[in-house]
């Protein structure tokens, strides 16, 4: 793959976006037409769907970008860990056993554990976020950027589950964040991302994630000029916290949360 310009940038996202499209018509086709749900270890729902679209995905990266590892929800990890895919079939499975249109694909690449490109692709409402390194942020091919709300007052919050938040000992600082802010509301998943990179809310929160839940959220809010980290203020998508905003609320929101 050699050094990483933007032009090899370019043609990375392109491939993640191919993949991305892959992943999505078999995981619509099984959305549409039915499925057989079964229970992971961690309690959480897996498909078919899950199964074959990260099968998808590895196989359009592996032809594109063969000397690059694999590091998958459904799979594991594959190949070189220091330049690496990281891949969600389909996040917000419980959504999409629900027929909830609100999952997505999340394929981002990480290098030197910087993730560098990713890209969000919800195949049954058609929404594709890009971004790469240096390259902005894109929402169907147009540029987005975050809000710039200085006051947490005016401030929008979205959230992830609750239980969650209380269950990892959070409860009493994300309480202060609500109160601290002017409208809350609560979509879960990748969707809290893009509507801080769209400049739609400010802050998203959220606990109990992987690193494939995150990696092309992560980039995306920081190349729409945001902040991402997780709930101490390391930027890094491995610690099981996420916090995302348009970046002048980030530390104020922080020490709440603290």
């Amino acid at each position: 793959m050699g050094g990483l310009t933007p032009d090899v940038l370019d043609r990375a996202l392109a491939a993640a976006v191919d993949a991305a499209r892959a992943a999505g018509t078999i995981a619509l086709r099984y959305y549409r037409d039915g499925f057989d749900v079964t229970v992971k270890a961690d309690l959480t729902p897996v498909t078919q769907a899950d199964r074959e679209a990260e099968q998808a995905i590895v196989a359009v990266l592996g032809r594109a970008f063969p000397d690059v590892g694999v590091l998958g929800e459904e799979f594991g990890a594959q190949g070189s860990a220091e330049r690496r895919w990281i891949v969600d079939p389909i996040d917000g499975t419980k959504n999409f056993v629900r027929h909830i249109p609100m999952w997505a694909t999340l394929i981002a690449l990480e290098d030197a554990g910087e993730v560098v490109a990713g890209v969000i692709h919800n195949p049954a409402t058609g929404d594709l976020y890009t971004a790469r390194r240096g390259g902005g942020a894109q929402h169907n091919g147009a540029r987005i950027h975050v809000s710039d709300i200085g006051d947490l007052a005016q401030a929008s919050l979205v959230h992830a589950g609750l239980k969650l938040l209380r269950r990892a000992g959070y409860w009493d600082g994300f309480v202060r964040l609500v109160d601290a802010t002017d409208r809350q509301r609560g979509f879960g998943d990748y969707v809290g991302y893009p509507l801080v990179a769209a400049g739609k809310a400010d802050i998203y929160a959220e606990v109990d994630l992987k690193p494939w839940d995150l990696a092309p959220c992560k980039i995306l809010v920081e190349e729409a000029g945001g902040r991402f980290t997780d709930f101490h203020g390391r930027p890094t998508i491995y610690t099981g916290t996420a916090l995302a905003t348009n970046g002048r609320l980030h530390d104020s929101v922080l020490a709440l949360l603290r």
